[in-house]
This record gives C-alpha cells, sequence and structure tokens, in this order.
C-alpha cells in the first residue's frame, strides 16, 4: 500500500509499505479520505517518518471475527486505540483512555496506525456508520472538523440566546463557528489571516476581530453590550489566544480550551467565576447526533472543505496549510 511520507526538510511524498493484518477486533480499513489536521507543523522538520494521521473514513475489507461491523459497512475511523474496557471507554469517553494500546504489539503488524495510508486497522467498536446517501468528504467532519468543538458546544450548553467567542480560524475553530451556529448561537470571531478571517465570515462568524488590534478586548465588549461573551471557545492552543478569550468572557461565563498548549492567569478565572471546560473529543454516545447535524450542514461542509488532493501530492497539500490559505484539507489516498 502507499502511505504518506517526509523524507526531510519540506520534502515528502508517498512510499509503499506492507498491507496491515487485522487480528481479533482490529479490522482492515480502506482508507477513501483522510483529512490533515496538525501534522504539517512539522514539515519542516529534518527526521524522516511515515506515520502520520489521525483522522479517515472508509471501507471495512476484512473484519476477522464477528463484531460490530461488517465487510463493506463504509464507517469514520475515530482516534486513537483506547482499551475499550475501562470506565472511561464504556461511558464512551474513549479519548480519555490511560489505557491505550500498541496495534502493532497486539496485532503482530508493522503498519496499520497512520491514516495517511491506504489501509489502517481499527477496533470495530471505534468504527461509527456513515449514513446512507453520505458522500466519504462530509462524514469525515466527525473526526477533528467538527469533533472537538461539538463537544465543546455541549459542555456549555450553547444555545440561541447565547454570543460565542471563539479563539483561532484554522480548520478547529472554523469548524466551530458551524457548530455554532447551527445550535443558533452568535459568533464572534478573532483571527488575523486575512484568508481564515473571511472564511470565518462566510461560514457565518457575524464579526471577526483582529487579535493584533490593542483595542480587540473593547472591540469584543462594543459587540457584547459592555458585558463580553456569554461563552468562549480558543482552538489556537496560544497563551495571548486564551488570555484573550477570558478577558473577553462576561462573568460567570463558560469557556472551553480545545487547543493545545498555553498557560494561563487562573486569577481571571476566579475572579470572574468562570467555568472552564477541557474539550478534546466528543463522546462516541453522540455519535447519531453529530451525524444528523452533518447531514443538514452540507452547504456550509463544501465551503469548509478548501482543497482535495490525491495523497500522491502530499507536498503540495502541506505547503497549502503551511500557507494560511485554507479551511478542511482532505487527502484522497486511491486518486
Amino acid at each position: 500500500m502507499q502511505v504518506a511520507a517526509r523524507f526531510g526538510k519540506a520534502k515528502a511524498g508517498v512510499i509503499e509499505k506492507p498491507d496491515p493484518t487485522p487480528k481479533g477486533e482490529f479490522v482492515l480499513v480502506k482508507v477513501h479520505v483522510a483529512p490533515l489536521c496538525t501534522e504539517y507543523h512539522g514539515f519542516h522538520d529534518d527526521t524522516p517518518t511515515d506515520s502520520f494521521g489521525h483522522e479517515a473514513a472508509g471501507e471495512v475489507v476484512e473484519a476477522p471475527q464477528v463484531g460490530t461491523v461488517k465487510v463493506g459497512d463504509r464507517v469514520v475511523v475515530m482516534p486513537q486505540y483506547p482499551c475499550g474496557k475501562c470506565d472511561l471507554c464504556l461511558s464512551g469517553e474513549y479519548i480519555h483512555c490511560q489505557h491505550n494500546q500498541d496495534v502493532h504489539k497486539v496485532t503482530g503488524s508493522p503498519t496499520g496506525n497512520a491514516t495517511c495510508a491506504q489501509y489502517l486497522l481499527k477496533q470495530d467498536w471505534m468504527l461509527v456508520p456513515i449514513p446512507d446517501g453520505m458522500s466519504y468528504d462530509h462524514a469525515i467532519m466527525a473526526c477533528c472538523g467538527f469533533g472537538p468543538t461539538f463537544n465543546a458546544m455541549k459542555l456549555m450548553n450553547v444555545g440561541p440566546f447565547d454570543t460565542v467567542l471563539i479563539t483561532g480560524m484554522g480548520p478547529v475553530g472554523l469548524g466551530g463557528v458551524i457548530n455554532a451556529r447551527y445550535r443558533g448561537a452568535r459568533v464572534i470571531a478573532v483571527e488575523s489571516h486575512p484568508f481564515r478571517a473571511e472564511l470565518a465570515k462566510t461560514l457565518g462568524a457575524e464579526a471577526v476581530i483582529n487579535p493584533k488590534d490593542e483595542d480587540a478586548v473593547q472591540q469584543v465588549k462594543a459587540l457584547t453590550g459592555g458585558l463580553g461573551a456569554d461563552k468562549g471557545l480558543d482552538t489556537s492552543g496560544t497563551a495571548p489566544a486564551k488570555t484573550l478569550l477570558m478577558n473577553c468572557a462576561r462573568c460567570k461565563g463558560h469557556v472551553a480550551f480545545v487547543g493545545w498548549g498555553g498557560q494561563v492567569d487562573c486569577g481571571t478565572i476566579i475572579g470572574k467565576g468562570l467555568t472552564l471546560h477541557g474539550a478534546w473529543h466528543f463522546n462516541l454516545g453522540d455519535s447519531p447526533r453529530m451525524m444528523q447535524m452533518i447531514s443538514e450542514v452540507g452547504d456550509q461542509i463544501d465551503k469548509f472543505i478548501t482543497h482535495t488532493f490525491p495523497m500522491t501530492e502530499i507536498q503540495k497539500a502541506w505547503e497549502v496549510q503551511c500557507s494560511g490559505n485554507c479551511g478542511k484539507v482532505l487527502l484522497h489516498p486511491w486518486e
């Protein structure tokens, strides 16, 4: 099979590797679409590697045992390799599992953990069915496209009476705009990159604030009657963005951190009485609701996905991501 690889600094392409070997609950999935997330951050590293990706949607082509899926099923592949036995896994919160498995050790297969590949291995219970009539490109939004911010909106109980401030209009933040608008909320976005700021407006943000403006906090306050945003969400993972978010939140408001990284001053959280949520991915039990939302926001998804590439053009795909002139970028491993 073909697998995306980095050969050296800013040099990428595909290589041939053995097809994965399924075993037990680990089934073989033929990958039809593999979205790109933060992997491009390492595009300029020198170290060669060929293990990229954590999002995929495709077709079950081999299932060693009778389980929750069968050959021919179209599925979205959830991230990681949780144990499936702890209380977190059993309650649907598998993303926080503290006993993740080593897929290579369990199956004996030297390949199968990368999603930027033509085939992968995944536990059958970690595969979410794709509804009839839904494309792979739309269904895959159930991963990083919508997943983290879907959970954040649920935790903060975002509704039509809320103004939601979202810092960072990368693909996760842009997905957050769609999630918030789907719930009927008003959205204020924070972004300095012109392309992403404009795309945020296209997807439904009422206003976009440039965080480089000295009066950025005052601009948000002016848009919220001087009180601040009811709910806030950071997807950038930077300390300045998180600080801006908390400074712009109203007293007793809710704030969710999706972006990893960045230290904050807890004094603001305490002083304002903010409720802080950590949001990584959605509960597996919410999969039907996620698919229902995806089925209803197809037009927005088509605007959100700005580029698609054959996996053989991974070099170009990462170059586009590095430019920032994109929304969600998808790879098609079999084109």
